[in-house]
Order: C-alpha cells, then structure tokens, then sequence
C-alpha cells in the first residue's frame, strides 16, 4: 500500500486563509471529520502533510519509496477512492477542469505536485465535493454530516438514550457514543442524522435539529438552539443559537447571541451576546474579503456569516456584520458592527480603532487557553503563531 500524503495546493490554500495559516487545507472540519480523518478513515492509514513550511514541523510528511499524493481539499468518495486505489506508479489524477487529486509516484516531494509533463494524468469525470473557497465549508456541510454519519455509524450500535425527559424524534437516525450525556432536551433527526460524540453533554432545555454533529467532550449549555447543519468540534462549549455552523474544536461561544453560516476556527471565545449577521437587508450576494487579492469577491450567496481564525476572542455584545472575515489571535471588541475584515493581531474595533496586538502578550493569552484545557502550548505552537505575527501588517484605524 502506498504512503498517504495530503498536500496543500497553493491556490487553494490561500483561498482559505484564516482557516489554513495555523493548518494543511485537509486539518480542515467539514461534517463530522477533517478532511484528513476522512481520508485516514477511507482508506485504512493515518495520512502525514505536504504543507508551508513554517507548518511542517507540527504537521510533517512522512514518506517512502511508493507515495500517493492527495489534495487535502478533496472529500472522498467510493468512485474517487477506487479510482485512487487504482493508480499505478508515476500516474497522476485530475478533474475535468484540471485541477489535479492526486499523485502516485516513487520520488518524495518538497512542493505540492503540479500538472507537467513529467507524469500522465488520467482524468476523473463524476461529481466531488472539492473545498475552495471559505464558503464551501458551511455550503457542504450538510452533506458531509450525513456522510460522516454513515462512515462512523455503519455496523455499529448507539449508546441508549436513558433520560426519561428527553424526546427523540426519528431516534434511528441517532447515534450516542459511550460516555456522552443527555437531559431533559429535544432532539430532532427526522430532517438529517445527529452524532453525539464521546463525553459529549446536551444540557437540559436544548433543542437540537439534524443534521448535528457535537464532538468529543464538547457541551451544548443550557437551552441551547442547535438549528441544523451544524457541527461542534471536539473539547467545545456552545450555547445561544447556532445554525449551519462550524466550530473546529477547542472553542467556546457559551452565551446566548446567534452565530448563522459561520466557520470558528480553534481556540476562539465568544463573550456573551455575541451576533452575527448572515443576510443582508438587500438581499443581494454577500462578498467576503478574499487574502488572493485584498479585496472583497462575490461569493455568490445570499447567506454567509462569520469566518474567524484561531486564537480569536470577541469581547461581550460584539456585533459582526455580514460576511466577515477575523484572522489569527485578534482581540476584537467594542460598540457598532465591526469592520468586514480584520486582520491577525489585531487589538480593538471599529468604535474605538485598531491597533496591533502585542506579540508577547497574544502568545500568553494562547498559552493559557492550552493550560484550561490539559494541553501544552509549545516551541512549536509558539513558532507558528510568531511566524504569522511576522508576515501580518495590522494598521491603525484612522
């Protein structure tokens, strides 16, 4: 069996900064799983990374003299994984379009592969879903809790639901791994399956609809409005009103406030009150700010929410406007809605003004967030975020 290697494409991975300056493109939660765990689910192998370099030694490759290159944007399908499987060695796979899947090759690279002369490339014809953009991770997110669902559920058995106060609509489409708590809550699957993971808690006055995913000791508080296509990491607290959402994991929104088509990287904190909006008045298409071209791009869509890097704190009663894009470790605070971008490291808001973020002082805040949580926050991590903070210019509201 060759050696599984997801690899950043270029053009994409910019196309989804915030998210990938802390991550490869397939560190990525879309459903129930990043992209990686769907791969290493798929076929059988803990993949390792073709990643920037400054990311490599969190996320390093490991390869041999048989490799299969495969776009961390890419979710895998039955048709897609047979024809991978298939692959002989030195053959490469792409879209119609021509964007390339995969790589089978004998020589370890030191870049992400390319489409040349140097392998034949065989062409993939049926439908994929392919993360380009910011928006695909909540647009697609629906169909990727159901797939998860399926990938973690088959063969079997869910945990009882043993409260005698919580009712279950479409129950089957329920699935409770060990240790996971219900009470005296509402859950909903007749629409699309709902996945609670292991320790998991649902507290008491939650309403949850399916599609849902909650991850692996991660809470839903008190009356807990969790509309449908919406996935909780893992080691979350989550609270207020929350609809076809993305929390990674390691983040915490425990107040009421809504949060709507939105993506919440790692290690946020959403004060109370925190809102988003994801509609604009007008109705018209919303555009997000693009990190390719510095300006903002037409999404195509109607509804689109927040999109915050990791590291992020948004202080209480925060308001976020429509189509709005946080980066790495901000502090953003104060009256108003908030500008519709925001760089990394920045301190303040659109009331009072913006000013950079004190390095030292972000990497502290960082490293108590991993301490609340039993984890170390290393040279690594240090590295990494000191290595955004070089490449990130933060100026002065004026």
């Amino acid at each position: 069996m060759p050696t599984l290697i997801l690899f950043d494409d270029p053009v994409i991975r910019t196309a989804l900064l915030p998210f990938t300056f802390t991550r490869p493109v397939a560190d990525i939660r879309i459903g129930t799983l990043t992209l990686a765990e769907k791969w290493a689910h798929t076929l059988g192998q803990t993949p390792s990374y073709l990643t920037e370099p400054y990311l490599q030694t969190k996320f390093p490759q490991q390869s041999s003299n048989d490799n299969l290159y495969i776009s961390g944007a890419v979710c895998p399908t039955d048709a897609l994984n047979q024809t991978i499987s298939a692959l002989p060695p030195n053959t490469g796979l792409i879209t119609h379009d021509g964007l390339l899947l995969a790589l089978r090759t004998n020589s370890p690279l030191a870049t992400a592969p390319i489409v040349n002369d140097d392998y034949p490339f065989r062409t993939f014809m049926e439908p994929l879903m392919i993360v380009r953009h910011l928006w695909d991770i909540f647009v697609n997110n629906s169909d990727q809790l159901r797939a998860d669902f399926v990938r973690l559920t088959t063969g079997r058995t869910s945990e009882p639901i043993i409260d005698p106060f919580t009712r279950c609509y479409a129950p089957e489409n329920i699935f409770i791994e060990p240790g996971a708590t219900i009470r005296a809550s509402v859950l909903n699957a007749e629409g699309g399956p709902i996945y609670i993971g292991r320790n998991a808690t649902i507290s008491e006055g939650s309403i949850v609809i399916g599609p849902f995913s909650l991850g692996e000791g991660s809470t839903v508080n008190w009356g807990g409005k969790m509309r449908s296509n919406t996935t909780i990491g893992p080691f979350c607290k989550v609270g207020g009103e929350v609809g076809n959402s993305i929390f990674f994991g390691y983040s915490n929104k425990a107040h009421d406030g809504f949060l709507g088509n939105s993506v919440i990287g790692e290690w946020c904190n959403l004060g109370a009150n925190v809102n988003n909006s994801n509609l604009k008045n007008d109705y018209s298409n919303v555009k997000l700010h693009s990190y390719a071209t510095d300006q903002l791009e037409d999404t195509g869509r109607i509804f689109c929410g927040l999109m915050m890097g990791d590291f992020t704190k948004a202080g209480i009663s925060t308001m976020f406007n429509t189509g709005t894009v946080v980066g790495v470790s901000a502090n953003v605070f104060g009256g108003g809605f908030q500008h519709k971008h925001i760089p990394s490291f920045s301190w303040g808001g659109a009331a009072d003004g913006v000013t950079p973020y004190r390095i030292e002082k972000a990497l502290q805040v960082a490293r108590e967030a991993f301490i609340r949580r039993d984890k170390a926050f290393d040279e690594v991590e240090e590295k990494i975020l000191k290595h955004i903070f070089d490449v990130t210019t933060v100026l002065p509201d004026r």
